[in-house]
């Protein structure tokens, strides 16, 4: 399950397969303007070189929290204010819609930028957070992998970011260990 901030957070790309590259997406206007579409958000594009740097101390935020929330730790009061303060940069107004079973409660935001999208980011993982649901984001336990995921399994034991390609990977590599270790040990006298 995709959340918006997670999806954010994970713009600092790595390798998983263990190559050792790397790749801040921020800096990718192409895979800006994508992220804002499937979010529908609204930025000028491409964002000043002084906004990426805020858009990146978002990111260093959210890490932050992410590991902490993982480690299954308090987050440290500074990072909640400044979350708050993030969050303080997009108002928004509320609106009732009619749907099909009833009603519902829209949040429009007043204008479309970047601290409105830098908002909406931080209420992503402010809602994450007043549901009780911190204790399902994991990060990967795949080394060379990093991302931080939503853990949506009933038993709340989801390691890998993708079990097809980091969950397979890892299994992988501990049977050819176990592979060596048993040749090694057939070898010795």
């Amino acid at each position: 399950m995709d959340l918006l901030w997670t999806d954010f957070l994970n713009s600092d790309w790595h390798d998983w397969r263990g190559s050792g590259r790397r790749e801040d997406r921020l800096d990718k206007p192409a895979w800006l303007a994508e992220f804002l579409t499937g979010w529908k958000l609204g930025a000028p594009m491409p964002p000043d070189p002084a906004e990426t740097a805020t858009l990146k101390q978002l990111r260093t935020l959210l890490r932050r929290m992410a590991e902490a929330l993982a480690a299954g730790t308090a987050l440290a009061p500074a990072d909640l204010q400044e979350l708050n303060e993030v969050l303080a940069g997009g108002p928004v107004v509320r609106q009732v819609a009619i749907t099909a079973p009833g009603y519902r409660l829209d949040l429009v935001p007043l204008r479309q930028d970047w601290p409105q999208v830098r908002a909406e980011i931080a209420a992503s993982l402010a809602g994450t957070l007043v549901e009780g649901e911190g204790a399902r984001v994991r990060i990967c336990e795949n080394p060379d992998c990093c991302w931080v995921f939503y853990d949506d399994t009933r038993n709340r034991a989801k390691r890998f970011c993708d079990e097809k390609l980091c969950g397979n990977l890892m299994k992988v590599r501990r049977f050819r260990a176990r592979r060596r270790a048993a040749a090694g040990q057939a070898t010795e006298p």
